[in-house]
């Protein structure tokens, strides 16, 4: 039963905190990720994607609806994070002496966390 509570915990952690990012988004816009994008000759259209990384994947991980998908579509979104936003900070220390990365590598390494261990019993649909 641990396991399972455990496994709960970790997808309501993930998406809900993950969630408060892509509401950000939905409210003050997406611009600043079309102008990263741009500058990598990458499609501006993508950066809508990450409303499915930020909003709809936390929604359905918290569900519990196909969790291992979700988590990973959510990782994703964070390794694309690290290469636009992060990629020159990989080996520096930020503010207070915390790993420039912390926060995205904290959350795509959970991500890969709930991809390997599934969705646990308390889940719309187990994975």
């Amino acid at each position: 039963m641990g396991d399972h509570i455990a496994k709960l915990i970790l997808r309501i952690m993930v998406g809900g905190l993950m969630l408060f990012h892509g509401i950000h988004k939905a409210v003050n816009g997406i611009g600043f990720i079309k102008g990263m994008l741009k500058s990598q000759g990458i499609p501006e259209m993508l950066s809508y994607g990450v409303y499915v990384g930020e909003i709809l994947a936390p929604l359905f991980l918290i569900i519990g609806w196909r969790s291992r998908l979700w988590a990973a579509v959510i990782a994703l979104n964070m390794a694309v994070v690290l290469y636009l936003a992060h990629a020159g900070a990989l080996l520096k220390l930020g503010a207070h002496g915390a790993w420039a990365v912390e926060l995205p590598m904290f959350y795509l390494l959970s991500a890969v966390a709930i991809v390997l261990l599934g969705s646990g019993k308390y889940a719309v649909i187990r994975d």
